[in-house]
Formats: C-alpha cells, sequence, structure tokens
C-alpha cells in the first residue's frame, strides 16, 4: 500500500502546474486562458482541500486525539487559499492585471509555505498514525482521483 505521502503529494504537484498556468496568463493578460486555467486550479484546489479537511484530517484527529494542533493550523490557511482564489476571481472579472498579479503572488508563497508543513510534518504523521488503514486510503484516493 501507498502512504498520505505519496498520495498527496503528487496531488501538490498537480495543483501547482495548474496555478502556474493561471498566474503565466494572467501576467500575459490572456483572460479568457487565466479564467480557465483559474477554474482549474480552484476545482482541483477544491478536491485536494475537501479530502483533507473531510476525510484525512477526521481520522488522524480520531487516531491521535490531536484535534488543536496541525489540522486546525491546515484549516485555517485552507480558508486563506478560498479567499485569494475568490480574490483571483474576481480580479479577473475586473480584468484588472495589477490585483491578479497581487493575489496570485499571495497564493504562491502561501501554497510553499502550506505545502512544505504538510509533506514535511503532517503527512509523515498521518502515514504513522494511520499508514495500515486500506480502507481510508482507498477512500482518500478515489476523491483525489481525476
Amino acid at each position: 500500500m501507498s502512504s498520505i505521502s505519496t498520495l498527496f503529494t503528487p496531488h501538490h504537484h498537480l495543483c501547482d502546474e495548474a496555478f502556474a498556468d493561471a498566474e503565466a496568463a494572467g501576467a500575459e493578460g490572456r483572460w479568457a486562458d487565466a479564467a480557465a486555467a483559474t477554474a482549474r486550479f480552484s476545482s482541483l484546489m477544491e478536491v485536494h482541500l475537501r479530502a483533507e479537511e473531510d476525510t484525512l484530517f477526521p481520522a488522524f484527529e480520531a487516531a491521535t486525539g490531536m484535534t488543536q494542533g496541525p489540522t486546525q493550523v491546515m484549516r485555517m490557511e485552507h480558508g486563506h487559499v478560498r479567499a485569494l482564489i475568490q480574490r483571483m476571481e474576481r480580479a479577473l472579472t475586473a480584468k484588472d492585471a495589477d490585483e491578479f498579479a497581487g493575489a496570485a503572488e499571495t497564493m504562491l508563497v502561501l501554497m510553499q509555505q502550506h505545502n512544505l508543513k504538510e509533506e514535511r510534518m503532517l503527512y509523515p504523521m498521518c502515514d504513522q498514525a494511520l499508514g495500515g488503514d486500506g480502507d481510508l486510503f482507498a477512500k482518500l484516493s478515489a476523491q483525489l482521483a481525476p
């Protein structure tokens, strides 16, 4: 069986690629392309965030009893991600290149820091606490499947 780390880390990369497409199109003023790429990024991120919030985090919390630790921080950051996506979408609607670039720059920094915390701390903790749960892994795999 694979691990939580090997399941979620490649999905981070998929989200990162979609974000890079959106950021590049927005920077070049290709508004239709930027809107399509941002919609793809938003969709991938929501799938990722929902899999963590609805399935992974509750399983981790139940297994460890830790409800005020890393998962609480990740949920808070997920709220920031969603708010930034909305900000990017509003900038696209307004065709505001400066606002889009500012939101994208903030998103990039947030995602880099967030992903690092998950990949280096939370996912290994989840692997340790939940590593033998094949049913959980199967459910998460299905949730992240394209």
